[in-house]
């Protein structure tokens, strides 16, 4: 079952936020992607509509979004930071390629041991775990094309 936008400004309510029309444009943005998006590419998506929002609002929104485990958060290399809507059910980390960018989910998770082990190690409660895999994708590898100027 989805998030509804209904409950979406409930869960904002109980944390002390509203659901406010720079929020809902920041959320209509991500809801209709199936792709990580900067929050640039938010900010260029949502000021179309509306050209009086600030980057900072955006960013601020994508935080508090993110908090409440709304957003899915990948960081895409360097401080970049892409941001998708949560599979609410779905349990999942990420490869990220370091060469464009390109985030790929994976759901296969085996971290229970390793979980408990730095749970008594460190007396940690441990709530939740992201894991991501750099690499490059099978595009990045492939080799560059010779400029012409150099096969002469």
């Amino acid at each position: 079952m989805g998030l509804t936008p209904y409950k979406i400004a409930g869960l904002l309510k109980q944390r002390g936020y509203r659901m406010t029309l720079q929020r809902r444009a920041v959320l209509d943005a991500i809801a209709r992607t199936e792709e990580y998006l900067s929050p640039a590419s938010i900010y260029e998506k949502v000021a179309r509509k509306n050209p009086g929002i600030g980057l900072v609002t955006v960013y601020r929104t994508l935080e508090i979004l993110a908090d409440l485990g709304l957003l899915c958060k990948v960081h895409t290399g360097g401080n970049c930071r892409g941001y998708l809507m949560s599979r609410p059910s779905e349990h999942h980390h990420h490869v990220v390629c370091s060469g464009c960018g390109r985030v790929v989910d994976f759901t296969d998770c085996v971290l229970d041991e390793l979980e408990k082990k730095l749970s008594r190690g460190t007396g940690f409660k441990l709530e939740n775990h992201l894991l991501e895999f750099v690499g490059r994708c099978p595009d990045c590898q492939k080799p560059s094309p010779v400029p012409v100027a150099a096969q002469q």
